[in-house]
């Protein structure tokens, strides 16, 4: 395993994603099932971040590897969905009587659901520029 497999950065993302998938996935399932009828476009989004940090996590992983095309698209997916979801949380009010994991664009959380995807994505292309180097 390389050092850059290992790096501080790829650590920290790994962590986050995994903490991310499981506070958003706890997070959407208990609100699907107890209060559905309060928010349920918020709760179906909130599971659907579950599923892009899922996904992302496994793609950083891949990505470690040398497999960097799952996770730049994945990253991006997941930035579109911030984007998106936070702006319609802003501009249509009424789909969002209660918050989804990227309303507001992650205030909830800190903001860091709008910061995640851009730290993977500077991550992922230092380690690109970094094989380009190598070779």
């Amino acid at each position: 395993m390389s050092d850059e497999r290992r790096s501080g950065p790829h650590q920290v993302l790994l962590a986050l994603y995994a903490l991310f998938t499981l506070a958003a996935g706890a997070r959407s399932l208990v609100q699907l099932t107890t209060r559905y009828d309060d928010a349920p476009v918020a709760y179906w989004l909130s599971l659907a971040a579950a599923v892009t940090y899922a996904l992302g996590w496994y793609a950083i992983r891949q990505a470690s590897a040398g497999r960097t095309g799952f996770a730049s698209v994945m990253l991006w997916v997941e930035l579109a969905g911030v984007a998106g979801v936070g702006t319609l949380s802003l501009v249509v009010r009424d789909w969002f009587p209660d918050a989804s994991v990227w309303s507001d664009y992650g205030i909830g959380y800190g903001f860091v659901p709008a910061v995640l995807p851009v730290a993977g994505l500077l991550w992922l292309r230092h380690r690109k520029l970094a094989a380009l180097a190598n070779n």
